[in-house]
C-alpha cells in the first residue's frame, strides 16, 4: 500500500495531465474548452483514480461531455501512464462534480436569509419596547426609604 503523499502526488499529476490533454490533445467537439477538471482522488493502492469535472453549459452539454470523457478514457489513461511512469497505470473514472450545484443551493439559501433579515429589519424599524426603556429595578430614593422606617 502506498503512502498518502505518493497518492496525493499521483492525483495531482493525473489532474494536470488530463486537463492538458483535454485542452490540447483531444479533438472531440463534445469536450471543448467548457470542461474543467476540478479534483482527482486516487485510492491507497494507486489502482483507481476518480476524476471530478464540471461542464459550463446546460444538461445536454453535460451529458455530451460525459459521453466524450467515456470515449476518451483510454487515450487519457495511456497519457497518464506515459507521464506518471508507475508500474500500474490507474484506471480512470469520471464523475461530474456536484460543487457548482451545491454552491448555487447555498447562494439561494443565503439570498432567502437576506430577504428574511430585511423583512425583520423593516418590521422592527418603528417598534418600541413592551416595558420600560430601562428594565432593571433600582432602589428607591433615600427619602422614601427613610419615611418608611420612621412610621
Amino acid at each position: 500500500m502506498a503512502d498518502n503523499a505518493r497518492a496525493k502526488r499521483l492525483a495531482d499529476l493525473i489532474r494536470e495531465v488530463v486537463a492538458q490533454k483535454l485542452l490540447r490533445g483531444i479533438k472531440d467537439p463534445r469536450l471543448g474548452s467548457h470542461v474543467t477538471i476540478t479534483d482527482t482522488r486516487v485510492t491507497g493502492d494507486l489502482r483507481e483514480a476518480t476524476v471530478f469535472y464540471t461542464v459550463y453549459g446546460d444538461d445536454e452539454e453535460r451529458a455530451a461531455a460525459a459521453a466524450g470523457l467515456e470515449s476518451a478514457k483510454g487515450v487519457l489513461r495511456s497519457e497518464v501512464g506515459r507521464a506518471a511512469g508507475v508500474k500500474f497505470t490507474p484506471s480512470l473514472t469520471f464523475v461530474a462534480d456536484a460543487l457548482p450545484d451545491t454552491a448555487k443551493t447555498i447562494e439561494d439559501l443565503l439570498d432567502r436569509a437576506r430577504q428574511s433579515d430585511e423583512k425583520v429589519r423593516e418590521v422592527s424599524a418603528g417598534a418600541v419596547y413592551a416595558g420600560e426603556a430601562d428594565p432593571y429595578k433600582k432602589p428607591d430614593d433615600e427619602d422614601e426609604t427613610d419615611g418608611d422606617a420612621a412610621e
